[in-house]
């Protein structure tokens, strides 16, 4: 008899004390990561080679503004002239840029490139579209590789 009341006891015990540990585990554990933001979609159009390089038949009519950090630019190579404009100083910078070009924004796969071209159409500007500088290469497009200055010491070590 003692056995049969022991069984239920136990059961009852380790079962409950799992519960336990389960939900102190559960207050432990980091919170779920919350779903990840919606991708920006561009209304501007991301130019294809073709349609940039058309653009460049034009030059006096076009501006190209890179968006690109200067380490991308060395690292994968950029246009043979542009104006480069950090993403993040696009809107302080509006008073240079010319409102009588039309204008094609570049970054590495047109995600802010899509952005500034959007923000630059707003404020006014004629703008093309955007360029994804690595699509436009591996469509068969030509970039500049670009040599990084040498700094002051490694300039100071050579004399």
């Amino acid at each position: 008899m003692m056995r049969k009341l022991l069984l239920p006891l136990v059961l009852t015990a380790t079962f409950g004390s799992s519960l336990a540990w389960a939900a102190e585990d559960a207050k432990t554990a980091p919170a779920a990561k919350p779903a990840p933001a919606a991708e920006y979609k561009s209304k501007s159009p991301q130019l294809k080679r073709a349609e940039f390089e058309a653009l460049l038949a034009q030059p006096e009519s076009l501006l190209i503004i890179d968006l690109r950090r200067p380490d991308e630019l060395t690292a994968i190579g950029g246009l043979p002239v542009y104006l480069s404009i950090q993403a993040k100083d696009l809107e302080k910078s509006l008073a240079y840029i010319p409102k009588d070009r039309t204008i094609v924004t570049v970054s590495n796969h047109s995600g802010r490139s899509g952005v500034a071209a959007d923000f630059l159409t707003a404020h006014g500007f004629k703008v093309a579209g955007a360029l994804g500088a690595q699509t436009y290469e591996a469509e068969g497009g030509s970039l500049t590789k670009i040599e990084p200055r040498p700094s002051n010491t490694a300039e100071a070590e050579k004399r």
